[in-house]
């Protein structure tokens, strides 16, 4: 998907690169987006346009609590700038999101983006299904490393459930949009006659 890994799995540096992207991309248009125009437009406008360059290849991303932090404070950065509110105003992150009518969900766009691309690949019978589930031995043998035990790309899904159920609600795509909520499928335009 083009995302930068590096060689232990994190990916703070293109997190930092993507949001740098996305936040020159909203300088570009500061006269858009921080305009007169309907603020409904104004947040679909930067949901669009600046939250696809930040996220893009976010599926792939194993998100620490640094990332998280990052990634919160990007999106609160984008919703400042739209309504001009300057750091030095003293105005609580609580207060800028009720002033934009928006709650932080830039986390969450992530874990419906990573969600959509498990359940694509645990319903298809391909090599990396086959790789995620370990069954493919690698040549590198790990020893058991000091500290907490890294995060896996499937960790984030099956906080609760197994992996055998996972993949079995996966195979049956209604079951896996219910389980992890509204948004997952694809939009449906319907047309008025």
């Amino acid at each position: 998907m083009g995302s930068i890994l590096t060689n232990d799995g994190r990916c703070t540096s293109e997190i930092k690169c993507r949001t740098a992207m996305a936040k020159a991309a909203f300088n570009k248009k500061r006269a858009l987006f921080a305009s007169k125009l309907d603020l409904e437009l104004r947040k679909k406008l930067v949901k669009c346009y600046i939250w696809s360059i930040a996220l893009y290849g976010a599926e792939t991303w194993m998100l620490r609590a640094l990332d998280q932090k990052h990634l919160k404070s990007f999106e609160m950065w984008c919703w400042r700038r739209m309504k001009k509110i300057s750091w030095t105003d003293h105005v609580r992150n609580e207060e800028a999101l009720l002033r934009v009518k928006e709650q932080r969900n830039i986390l969450h766009e992530i874990r419906k983006r990573k969600a959509n691309r498990i359940g694509y690949i645990l319903r298809r019978n391909c090599l990396l299904q086959r790789v995620i589930e370990g069954k493919i031995k690698g040549g590198i043998e790990v020893t058991e490393r000091r500290g907490r035990k890294r995060r896996k790309l499937l960790d984030d899904l099956k906080e609760r459930r197994g992996y055998s159920q996972l993949k079995e609600e996966a195979l049956d795509r209604t079951m896996w949009r219910a389980r992890f909520g509204r948004g997952f499928g694809p939009v449906v335009s319907r047309t008025i006659k």
